[in-house]
């Protein structure tokens, strides 16, 4: 079939249509309306999505469904937003200068000191309002998690956040003209792929799948983008060229979840938002690690497929789901194959995949029956913070107790995501007991030669992983009540 071809961008901003034909790749969503559009009301402030003062609403239509989710306008490329209704803080009050209700409950409570911070929160409980109108407190500092206030400190905000769930939020403009927004967007979403720009400012946007396939197979040495939380980044802060650059996170199939008795398949284009629910309800041992990554706008953006693909030692995801035996499957023009997850990361900066390949999916095998498992984060903050280390622990006991089979993997030790398979070496066949894992702690050096940065130094590092384990054995066999606080944060 014949993909037809549009050399434009179209989109919302708040109420208007907007078309570019003249955009560069790498224009941040931020850059676009503080210069271009003169919406200052988004803050720049860190510029690689971590303090929350440039937060906005982008609505998109996923399978039909119009929803709405705060993200960091710093680190997001203006050409990833065809078909999406984009919402700053210049659109929530009224004509006539009537505050929105999240806006006046700011004022109300005092929640706003020198406010450069203030449309950054009041965007993100926007968006939690709308998602949720009667927040418990944790749902509240859940969806702030990716912002940060130096002047008035959280209490005055969650104060006003408890205050405006009872206003009515049938009777907002997102709300109640959610209708006339999904026919603007379905008419926007033609089908068509976008192709904008010349060499290193060229962007295209592939009309499906396999129309992603065709594209980056002819261009093999072009930038997949898909949440842009890493690689906005490099544009950002290391002002690195990366174009051409190919689009996708507007790609449904892409974002496609299949739960069964095997397991679950998550679409490479699933944002960490996306699969919460899923993930809570098959591996509710993942649940604190998915909240803790990154702020709630960086869950709404990046991908499960995103963390995988670009391969980074510390990277959340990759040790809890190489200790959960996941697959990655691969794709290049028409031609599918499936590897381990474990063998997927080669070196640093390497991993198997050919150029013109690309991350389709990710296969999570379902736990088996008696299996123990277990995945703990270590970090100098509890939120928005990169890994120390990171050790994913699933234990198979038989029925004498002794240990059947194990899988260990740590990321934060190594180039790449690693298995500790000396350690499990020392597990398997022995008995589940504190011998056995002191014996075992023993085996992390022939395992890891762990470097020292500014997250942590070589010993911090190996003596936490070493007693990681002694925690899982802990928390597995009952012996002794540590079942700490696991949202503490443990200094490195």
């Amino acid at each position: 079939m014949d993909i037809q071809t549009r050399t434009s961008l179209r989109f919302l901003l708040n109420d208007r249509l907007v078309e570019l034909t003249d955009v560069a790749a790498t224009q941040t969503l931020l850059d676009f309306l503080r210069l271009d559009r003169r919406l200052r009301g988004t803050k720049e402030g860190c510029a690689e999505g971590d303090c929350g003062a440039c937060t906005v609403l982008v609505g998109r239509l996923t399978h039909g469904q119009l929803t709405y989710e705060s993200v960091n306008a710093c680190i997001r490329f203006v050409g990833s937003l065809d078909a999406c209704h984009i919402v700053t803080v210049e659109a929530l009050a009224a004509a006539d200068g009537t505050l929105h209700p999240v806006q006046q409950a700011m004022v109300d409570t005092h929640a706003s000191q020198c406010g450069f911070c203030t449309p950054g929160f009041v965007m993100s409980l926007y968006g939690l309002w709308m998602h949720n109108p009667s927040p418990a407190v944790r749902d509240i500092e859940k969806a702030l998690q990716g912002n940060l206030c130096r002047c008035t400190g959280y209490a005055a905000i969650i104060r006003a956040a408890q205050s405006v769930s009872a206003r009515n939020a049938g009777s907002d403009p997102l709300v109640a003209e959610r209708a006339r927004v999904i026919e603007q967007l379905q008419a926007l979403k033609d089908g068509r792929r976008v192709d904008i720009g010349e060499g290193k400012q060229r962007f295209i946007l592939p009309a499906d799948v396999d129309d992603f396939a065709t594209v980056l197979d002819a261009n093999p040495g072009a930038t997949i983008v898909a949440g842009s939380t890493d690689v906005g980044l490099w544009v950002t802060k290391f002002m690195r060229e990366i174009g051409p650059v190919i689009f996708t996170a507007h790609l449904d199939g892409l974002r496609r979840i299949t739960a069964d008795d095997d397991g679950l398949t998550l679409g490479a284009g699933v944002s960490y938002t996306d699969a919460y629910p899923v993930i809570s309800e098959h591996f509710p041992q993942l649940s604190e690690l998915w909240n803790r990554i990154g702020g709630e706008q960086v869950r709404n953006m990046g991908t499960i497929g995103g963390n995988v693909a670009n391969g980074s030692p510390i990277g959340d995801t990759p040790p809890a789901l190489i200790a959960l035996g996941a697959s990655v499957h691969l794709r290049k023009g028409p031609n599918r194959r499936s590897v381990p997850m474990e063998k997927y990361f080669i070196d640093y900066g390497k991993q198997d995949r050919v150029p013109g390949e690309f991350v389709e999916a990710i296969h999570i095998p379902a736990l088996k029956p008696g299996e123990l498992f277990a995945v703990y984060k270590i970090s100098k903050r509890l939120d928005e913070d990169i890994s120390s280390v990171c050790g994913a622990f699933k234990v198979l006991l038989d029925t004498a107790g002794k240990v059947q089979a194990a899988t260990i993997a740590f990321g934060g030790m190594a180039g790449t995501p690693k298995r500790a398979a000396a350690v499990e070496a020392v597990l398997t066949g022995s008995s589940w007991d504190e011998a056995t894992v002191e014996r075992a702690m023993a085996a992390f050096t022939a395992d890891f030669t762990p470097l020292t940065d500014w997250r942590a130094s070589a010993d911090y590092r190996l003596l936490t992983a070493r007693n990681l384990l002694r925690r899982f054995h802990l928390e597995t066999t009952g012996e002794e009540t540590i079942r700490l606080n696991r949202y503490a944060a443990v200094a490195g």
